[in-house]
Parts: structure tokens; sequence; C-alpha cells
């Protein structure tokens, strides 16, 4: 599955190299379409590393689980309650 631009990931493992650790979330801003046999890359940004752009593989990023909304109870009309007998 190819992802996207601008969709955020998070990391599927550890890149020492930055300091970045697995489940670190960034955004796509690349996408690097490689030859048959090659695997294909992107490159991420927001990452707690100000103006640097990290490469990396496809098989190192994954999906993030879009947050659940809070059930929300659906809206209902009040009765009118009467105040005074007939």
């Amino acid at each position: 599955m190819k992802f996207p631009l601008f969709t955020q990931v998070a990391l599927k493992e550890d890149i020492p190299k930055y300091n970045l650790k697995k489940g670190d979330i960034a955004t796509i801003v690349e996408y690097y379409p490689m030859p048959t046999g090659q695997e294909n890359g992107y490159s991420l940004e927001g990452f707690d590393i100000p103006e640097i752009t990290v490469e990396v593989a496809k098989s190192q990023v994954e999906a993030i689980k879009p947050r659940q909304e809070p059930k929300r109870f659906p809206i209902r009309k009040k009765k009118q309650a009467k105040l005074f007998a007939d």
C-alpha cells in the first residue's frame, strides 16, 4: 500500500542515527518509487528534529490508528412537562 503525501505514519523500528524510536510519528513529505526488486521509500518530517528530513524504506513505517471519537449520545428532545394540572 502506498501512503499518500502528508499522511502521518509511525516508525516500525528504531533509527539510532537520529535517536528516533519505534512508534515515533512523522509526516510523509515525499515518495520515492524504486525499480523492481528494490524497496520504495519516503521522506519524513515532523520529528522533534528541526530542519531534518529522514529517508526511510516503506517497511520502516506503518499507518497510525486514527483516534476514535468519543461515543456521543443522540440529542433527544425533552418532553414538555406540565407544570399545572388541567
